[in-house]
């Protein structure tokens, strides 16, 4: 894919088309591109978000899973619990 045809998707995307975000989120995906994820991501993207928790689970990113965990997302917090061996937050209740 040119720089201009993901350029056109990102677009296509930022107007709210819900196929063009599934097709940058694939294509970052393939590509191990954490920076269109988390852009995805922040915009409130959960299918970003999923991508970009296994992909630094794949990558034992635990920098990247730290990061999500902070922000509230419970998944990295339970990966990044199973690659550090320390409790997540939820099984201390």
């Amino acid at each position: 894919m040119s720089d201009s045809e993901l350029e056109a998707l990102r677009e296509q995307a930022a107007r709210g088309d819900l196929d063009a975000v599934g097709e940058l989120i694939e294509r970052a995906a393939e590509r191990e591109d954490f920076e269109e994820l988390r852009r995805l991501a922040d915009g409130g993207s959960r299918d970003a978000a999923d991508q970009l928790v296994e992909l630094a689970s794949e990558k034992s990113d635990l920098n990247e899973l730290r990061r999500l965990a902070a922000n509230g997302n419970s998944d990295a917090a339970e990966v990044l619990a199973e690659l550090t061996g320390e409790d997540s937050p939820d099984e201390d209740e």
